[in-house]
């Protein structure tokens, strides 16, 4: 009987699929198996296997002259330090893709693993995996085989299924076992945790809004989906759906979710607030004052104290903005802020957070034409944008990525520069403005996808960023956590080294070092805080002060130097502004002259034309004339030839009288 392709939670599923493959009899006839897949696709497969079920390559390379082997082992070992968990994923997922209906073919009984033992003979203390990034052994869900040959768990396969707690390696994407019936795949959904749940409204698939509210529980990693209904009016309940968006932004405020802005079907004119009660699974408008922005999807909505700083976006007629607006979450209230200073350039799709409850940080996004890597701070106090000097790596340029904070840390994940997915992750020291690289993935995975969604949960004290969705040539509904080792840490004196100038030069004067907050402090700035003896302390608040009195200093004396340079751009550019009005009425001058020209020589054509057409009359005239000239000749000449035979005539008849009358001839009677 065809089971559902959803009927085995891992790490079950993955025995079946191993089953199905080959890899559940001997060694050769798990080849033989192989042999109906592409040989790229069998060297994949067989890599995952081992990876899933013994672990990273720890056996030496193969000899030159052994082919297969030596392909055997290079298709392993170039999957690293890949979790087992992640490994057993992907090799259902290449699996399903080279044959979808697999599945409902594999027998009801599936048995265990077995180990190609022809290539290696792992000891049983492959089971700990040492993590190389801090140094604590943790042990990751894998099967191995002990040397009697009797196949034992390192762990119990219910540690898979424990939420977050079976990610054991830090800083490497990891695709967890979940359970439940999956959202459907999509992208520019929105995401929030509430409770160590983690709900997933709205998004994008295959151009269509979705209106769905799905809800992961991270400590079972169980999906499940909210039927939620709209509230219409004051008590009303109906069960009408909310409207579809994408590229909303969700908002954890107290034991409730807001929905921000998004793209609808039938958009509003402006920016449109709901409010979500997980304990009532209803939907509701927020009624708001003030003079709300225009609607609009992909802003950036970042919750600072008791507001919601709003920041970019793209309208309904796909036009850029740079604007930037505050809800007032206590009043309700819209205020639409004026800022000083260069301010980004219009853009959607990027990444904002704050800092220290008082510096708003911007990172890339895109234009209609090209994506940013550029970093904007907006000091909240003042309202003034600046750029401030970076250190580590250069980001690359992206749009779509999610970032979450963790303490002084901010993460980024994902995104895209419109031809390929970013694969890193970066986290950026807010303190020291430090870019470094997390983790790198290799291939078309989700989290190097735009439009993903970024949540930060925790386990036994430890921080989990979990990804969800997103679209990198096709939609995702991949689940994928990382376990961060990160900690970021205030450097004893900012104005000591080059690295930490420019983000002193935005901190408060007493954020320079911070101490961990208890229940009996609690400062208007609240930053992760280091623990330190008193001694070092005080050294430090002395050391601090001196150097912040150098830095205001030295602020003081650039920013003298750049208002006198703005003073000189902006008389230059008086300048060149009155060169340019003057060639502007110059332009307008010419361009009168030239029409005036062109109107002269119109008429001349004109004239021309005219002139052609008489002289082509009086030609035709002047052939008529001569040939009635010729006509009158030839008269003349007849005229002429007739007088002449008249006068001839006459002559001889006056001649003939005379003879004859000599000759004694009578005259011609009829003469007479």
């Amino acid at each position: 009987m065809a089971r559902a392709s959803s009927g085995l939670a891992y790490p079950e599923r993955f025995y079946a699929a191993a089953t199905y493959v080959g890899f559940g009899g001997s060694p050769a006839s798990s080849l033989s198996s192989l042999s109906r897949f592409p040989n790229d696709v069998a060297l994949l497969l067989y890599g995952l296997y081992q990876q899933a079920t013994v672990g990273p390559c720890n056996v030496p390379k193969p000899r030159a002259w052994n082919p297969v082997e030596h392909s055997k082992w290079t298709s392993w070992n170039g999957l690293g330090d890949m979790a087992s968990t992640e490994a057993m994923r992907l090799f259902v997922k290449i699996l399903e893709e080279e044959d979808p209906a697999w599945y409902s073919r594999v027998p009801d009984s599936v048995g265990g693993p077995v180990i190609d033992v022809e290539m290696h003979k792992p000891e049983l203390e492959s089971a700990t995996a040492l993590d190389s990034t801090n140094g604590n052994s943790t042990l990751e869900p894998k099967t191995i085989p002990p040397e009697n040959g009797i196949m034992v768990e390192t762990q119990d396969k219910g540690v898979v299924m424990e939420g977050l707690g079976s990610v054991g390696i830090y800083d490497q994407w990891v695709v967890p076992a979940v359970s439940g019936n999956r959202p459907k795949p999509r992208y520019e959904h929105g995401a929030a945790l509430i409770q160590d749940k983690m709900y997933i409204f709205g998004g994008n698939h295959n151009g269509r809004y979705l209106s769905d509210l799905q809800v992961l529980d991270l400590k079972t990693l169980t999906w499940s989906k909210v039927e939620a209904k709209t509230i219409v009016g004051s008590s009303e309940s109906t069960s009408l759906p909310v409207a579809p968006c994408a590229g909303h932004s969700l908002i954890s405020w107290g034991n409730k979710i807001l929905s921000i802005a998004g793209h609808t079907k039938d958009p509003s004119e402006t920016i449109t607030a709901k409010e979500f009660d997980p304990q009532a699974c209803t939907w509701s408008i927020l009624k708001t004052y003030g003079k709300p922005p225009i609607s609009r999807g992909g802003q950036s909505v970042t919750l600072v104290g008791t507001t919601l700083v709003i920041f970019g976006g793209e309208d309904a007629k796909r036009n850029l903005l740079n604007d930037l607006h505050i809800l007032d979450l206590e009043t309700m209230t819209w205020d639409e802020i004026d800022t000083i200073g260069t301010s980004p350039s219009p853009r959607s799709g990027h990444a904002a957070a704050c800092h220290a409850d008082r510096y708003l940080l911007i990172f890339g996004g895109g234009s209609h034409a090209t994506c940013f890597n550029d970093l904007h701070v907006l000091d909240l106090k003042i309202m003034e944008w600046s750029r401030p000097k970076e250190q580590g790596v250069t980001p690359a340029p992206r749009a779509g990525h999610a970032g979450v904070t963790v303490g002084e840390s901010w993460f980024i994940v994902g995104g895209g520069d419109n031809k390929n997915g970013v694969s890193e992750t970066l986290v950026l020291n807010m303190t020291t403005l430090s870019w470094s690289v997390v983790t790198t993935v290799q291939g078309r995975v989700p989290v190097a996808s735009e439009g993903l969604s970024l949540v930060v949960g925790s386990y036994n004290g430890e921080d989990f960023l979990v990804a969800f969705g997103g679209y990198n040539g096709r939609y995702s509904n991949e689940v994928y956590v990382l376990k961060p080792s990160h900690k970021s840490e205030v450097q004893p004196k900012v104005v000591g080294s080059p690295a930490s100038e420019s983000m002193a030069a935005l901190l408060p004067t007493n954020a320079s070092r911070d101490v961990e907050p208890d229940s009996e402090t609690a400062p208007d700035v609240k930053m992760r805080e280091i623990v330190m003896d008193n001694a070092e302390r005080a050294t430090l608040n002395i050391a601090s002060e001196d150097a912040n009195r150098q830095l205001v200093e030295a602020i003081k004396t650039e920013k003298e130097e750049l208002e006198a340079a703005l003073a000189k751009e902006q008389m230059q550019n008086l300048q060149l502004k009155q060169d340019l009005s003057e060639a502007d009425s110059r332009n307008i001058e010419l361009t009168k002259e030239l029409q005036s020209i062109r109107g002269q020589l119109v008429a001349e054509q004109s004239r021309c034309f005219k002139l052609e057409v008489d002289v082509a009359e009086l030609r035709q005239k002047l052939q008529t004339m001569e040939t009635l000239e010729k006509e009158v000749e030839l008269l003349r000449r007849q005229k002429a030839a007739s007088e002449q035979a008249a006068l001839n005539e006459k002559q001889r008849q006056s001649s003939g009288g005379v003879w004859g009358w000599l000759a004694g001839s009578p005259p011609d009677k009829t003469d007479s």
